[in-house]
């Protein structure tokens, strides 16, 4: 889904959500009734659930394949190995924060496509870093050894933390793999995930904006749909195309009403197991918080984008995530007020509760929901009491003024995000030679430091430091014109300056940054005792779900590879009824529908193509698997784990889908890869590509 690309903005809205206290790990078990919900582990496939319901288990060899066939994006995203020479396949939205960085004002790729005729051709992308997932191991018991009954919540946060950079280092020193130690079931369970990883990663077809989000804004989160929102990248080792293994077959005929898929991807977060007053909070508090910086960030956005052509384009890949978000949780926050969820999430407890105090054994559990109650009352002090402003080049800085700093710890005692095992990631995003536009970023710094005002107020100490006694606009020109961060170099300098350079740095985004550093520890440290303390609290839940349910659980979404499962069906919306599949054809009947107006206008490749392309050639279509933001790009495979298609979005049902799962008329919708391999064919004169996907 959409609202789930890595960019700036995504980024943006994690960390709002962070401040805000969203937990991103759940548990939950699908009733009879809704037997497709579940982003199930890979090391944990529900098998006899799905043999019940559809009369398949999958082998562990079937589940292998799929699994090192399919692929994770660094820049938010999922997808899929297609090819024995390193192709892979992925949404257009997943790609376009690469496309964006790689055009210009003169070759703008993200709305006017691209295609490499040759290997020699295709454009290596600037600091795109894709994963493999190779292995799952369980390290629970390591993990929770470091923390012992005696810590206060900041000195288990830290312990847990060492534990968990340690075994990552281990990890990595034996392996040579990206090694992570994943936090599941809300602390219930630690597994670690090895990784290999591509950083040769290139462009090699991306199709027309026009194309792959035909519809625009108003169609989003829609169905019916007629949207190639797709995109061919390759992987290279040494120079030369990987040979790649584990790759998936194409099956144009697949996909047809009532059978049953399977999509592998990476969910980005769910927040399933939330207690009903860690919901209310996120109703009351959480979201509108989240949904008010989505608003202030459109509107500063789309006047830049007034200023000129140049400006749109600068600013197109921002504005769409921001748009994107927004409309994503609109749809959740509306899931979440509606007072029968609530309802039923205090009858559920109330019913928990009752079998644990009943239990001598279990009733020490039971604290738990009262736990996650009193750190909702702490969160809501901290909610407005950020101390980072939120734009790509403050965003470097603050990393590399924080790394100095912390690589003068050991690696198990440093921020997270520093350890050894994260080095070579962290330093491929701040030093790779990524578009920086100096107007861009006065606009976004200014109103970011607007937003500063408005959150702490005026006379706060901070906010004084910050603004070091100018207005924000008139302190963003200042910054923005004497930094020397917005090249590589100047940001691999400053960084190799060490902790003394940084010190006796006089560029203004440095000092601003080196001026919000010790509000940015204390508050970051604030809101990471709180999650500790939640941590505590969801695995003692998660334990008395287990010992009440049995362990048939999935956990929620942490952005890793999970399997979801369901069949390809039509649904009920507003009366109507929907079908599962659109045809190729219908894209210029859902044109003229709309009169070739704003977003519904197909490009003159399409148009030029329209006699040639076989219009009844399945296009895109619905089915029940359960997803969420993060799964964009995900493959749809068939029971012989064959591709069928590619998930680029769910309907508007489906947004409530970050809280609660429902197959009546929540759907994942998939681009069908009959009208992938046409569209190269046929539109794109690609055949080339369409040869080589499956092979």
């Amino acid at each position: 889904m959409k609202s789930k690309r890595m960019n700036r903005w995504k980024k943006l809205t994690f960390l709002a959500a962070t401040l805000a206290g969203l937990v991103g790990a759940e548990l939950h078990r699908p009733s009879s009734s809704l037997a497709d919900e579940g982003m199930w582990l890979f090391n944990a496939v529900p098998k006899q659930q799905m043999a019940s319901k559809y009369k398949f288990e999958p082998t562990q060899e079937w589940l292998d394949r799929l699994m090192l066939s399919s692929v994770r994006f660094n820049s938010g995203g999922s997808a899929s190995f297609v090819s024995s020479n390193g192709l892979v396949l992925t949404n257009h939205h997943v790609a376009s924060d690469t496309l964006f960085k790689l055009s210009t004002a003169e070759k703008n790729y993200n709305e006017n496509g691209f295609l490499a005729k040759t290997l020699e051709e295709e454009i290596p992308a600037t600091d795109l870093e894709l994963n493999q997932l190779i292995s799952i191991e369980d390290v629970t018991s390591r993990v929770n050894e470091a923390v012992k009954d005696s810590m206060t919540p900041p000195e288990a946060f830290k312990a847990r933390q060492a534990t968990m950079a340690q075994i990552e280092k281990e990890s990595l020193d034996k392996t040579g793999l990206r090694s992570d130690v994943v936090t599941l079931y809300g602390g219930g369970r630690y597994h670690l995930y090895r990784y290999k990883k591509y950083t040769d990663v290139r462009l090699v077809w991306a199709p027309e904006a026009q194309s792959a989000f035909f519809g625009g804004d108003a169609d989003n989160f829609e169905y019916p749909r007629y949207c190639l929102d797709v995109t061919l990248f390759r992987v290279y080792e040494d120079g030369k195309p990987a040979k790649i293994q584990n790759y998936l077959k194409m099956d144009p005929n697949g996909a047809k009403e009532q059978d049953l898929v399977f999509v592998s991807g990476n969910p980005g977060r769910t927040r399933r197991i939330l207690t009903s007053d860690a919901v209310e909070y996120q109703r009351d508090s959480g979201l509108p918080r989240t949904m008010n910086l989505l608003r202030r960030k459109e509107i500063m956005l789309q006047q830049y984008g007034l200023a000129g052509p140049e400006q749109l384009r600068r600013g197109r890949d921002d504005l769409f995530g921001v748009q994107n978000s927004r409309k994503a949780y609109t749809g959740m926050l509306a899931g979440i007020q509606d007072p029968s969820f609530v309802e039923s999430k205090k009858r559920d407890e109330a019913k928990m509760l009752s079998v644990l105090e009943a239990n001598p054994k279990l009733a020490p559990l039971a604290g738990a929901w009262a736990t996650v109650k009193d750190v909702q009352a702490k969160r809501k002090e901290w909610i407005t009491k950020s101390a980072s402003l939120r734009t790509q080049l403050y965003g470097f800085a603050e990393k590399i003024v924080l790394m100095t700093s912390e690589d003068k710890k050991p690696s198990a005692e440093r921020l997270r995000e520093f350890r050894d095992s994260a080095r070579q990631s962290l330093e491929q995003e701040l030093f790779s030679d990524v578009p920086v536009y100096d107007d861009l970023e006065r606009v976004q710094l200014a109103d970011e430091l607007s937003r500063l005002i408005d959150d702490r107020g005026g006379n706060d100490p901070l906010v004084k430091a910050a603004l070091a006694g100018k207005n924000p606009r008139d302190r963003a020109t200042e910054i923005i014109a004497g930094t020397k961060l917005m090249t590589a170099e100047g940001r691999k300098a400053l960084a190799k300056s060490g902790l003394e350079g940084i010190q006796d740095s006089q560029d203004p985004l440095v000092t601003l940054v080196r001026s919000m550093e010790s509000e940015y520890r204390k508050v970051r440290e604030a809101t990471e005792s709180l999650d500790e303390q939640e941590r505590q609290a969801y695995a003692k839940i998660t334990e008395a779900k287990f010992a009440v349910g049995g362990d048939s659980v999935y956990p929620d979404a942490t952005f890793t590879l999970r399997l979801s499962y369901g069949a390809v069906a039509g649904y009920e919306s507003n009366g109507k009824s929907i079908p599962a599949h659109t045809k190729l054809g219908g894209a210029f009947d859902h044109e003229k529908s709309h009169q070739s107006k704003d977003a519904w206008v197909l490009p003159a490749s399409w148009h030029a193509a329209k006699d040639k392309i076989k219009s009844d050639t399945p296009f895109n279509f619905v089915c029940t698997a359960d997803i969420i933001g993060g799964n964009s790009g995900s493959p749809v495979v068939s029971r012989d784990g064959a591709m069928v298609g590619i998930i680029f979005d769910g309907n508007i049902e489906s947004l409530t889908g970050d809280f609660y799962y429902t197959d009546k008329a929540s759907r994942a919708v998939a681009v069908h890869i009959a009208g992938v391999l046409e569209s190269l064919r046929t539109i794109y004169g690609a055949g080339h590509l369409a040869d080589q996907m499956g092979h």
